[in-house]
């Protein structure tokens, strides 16, 4: 399915929660001088425009990302902000850094790179984007095969972020078993798996697949809740961290309560658990 463009969603809260936790993932690989490798299998056009046609018919950022700018908070909240300030070239919320830019913006020179993307007028707006940053590769084809055909990665240490938009549901048990492949090939590496919290719960099968099939290592799970709920459409996001660094359930466990505070939602409630811990 290529119907969906992330620009009618960019800067909603599941990107504010997505995206906050890859800053946390990214913080930590940045504090190893060796390194690393980031890998994703659906990239989008990596940059998106908030006064384009998508963002303002929907206009959902104004209740995600806008909602935080301008606010003090934590450092890495004050990191994400600046990414953002840096991408939109000036002190307003004009662009918002797509999960692509926002790694390309943490980078070092020996970092690499690579972004799979098959909507083929989103690729070629994710090619334009990502031009400037020489170390980032973008791979016009299905993102579970592309990324499968490049594991283990060199460099050997990194991240490898799983974020479809489950237009059918089975992509659910489609990402299950592409995470049991791809810790297979690349057992070191961590993985970070976005979903959706719908009402028919369509993610808990998923997690209870992948962990079946994981072999020992940390499963840690995400939910940031925003509303009840609800019949249509969705009421949180949620993150599964698979091998996580070390304190990043300390780390989401302090910021999240404090954004979904400013973010004013109706019923807000940021989750965490272990599904498996790590021998």
């Amino acid at each position: 399915m290529l119907s969906y463009q992330h620009g009618f969603h960019a800067g909603n809260f599941a990107d504010v929660h997505k995206h906050l936790t890859l800053q946390l993932l990214l913080n930590a690989l940045n504090k190893k001088a060796k390194p690393w490798s980031y890998l994703e299998t659906h990239s989008g056009r990596g940059l998106y425009d908030l006064s384009s046609e998508q963002a303002q018919k929907t206009g959902e950022f104004r209740d995600g990302v806008a909602k935080l700018w301008g606010q003090a908070g934590p450092e890495v909240i004050q990191q994400y902000l600046s990414a953002i300030s840096e991408v939109s070239q000036s002190d307003q919320l004009l662009r918002y850094p797509g999960s692509p830019a926002l790694v390309a913006l943490n980078a070092r020179d020996m970092d690499q790179i690579h972004l799979m993307e098959l909507h083929p007028q989103e690729v070629k707006e994710l090619k334009r984007n990502m031009r400037c940053y020489p170390n980032v590769g973008v791979h016009h084809r299905d993102g579970y095969e592309g990324v499968l055909s490049l594991l283990p990665p060199k460099p050997n240490r990194g991240l490898l972020l799983i974020d479809p938009a489950y237009e059918v549901k089975e992509e659910y048990q489609q990402v299950a078993h592409f995470v049991g492949e791809a810790m297979n090939r690349w057992p070191n590496g961590q993985i970070a798996v976005w979903y959706p919290l719908l009402a028919a719960n369509r993610h808990e099968n998923m997690l209870k697949s992948m962990v079946r099939q994981l072999p020992d290592v940390g499963v840690l799970d995400s939910q940031f809740i925003v509303a009840e709920q609800q019949e249509r459409g969705m009421f949180g996001s949620g993150m599964l961290l698979i091998n996580p660094p070390w304190q990043l359930d300390q780390q989401l466990d302090e910021i999240l309560p404090t954004v979904l505070t400013q973010l004013g939602m109706e019923a807000p409630k940021a989750t965490l658990r272990w599904l498996k811990q790590a021998p």
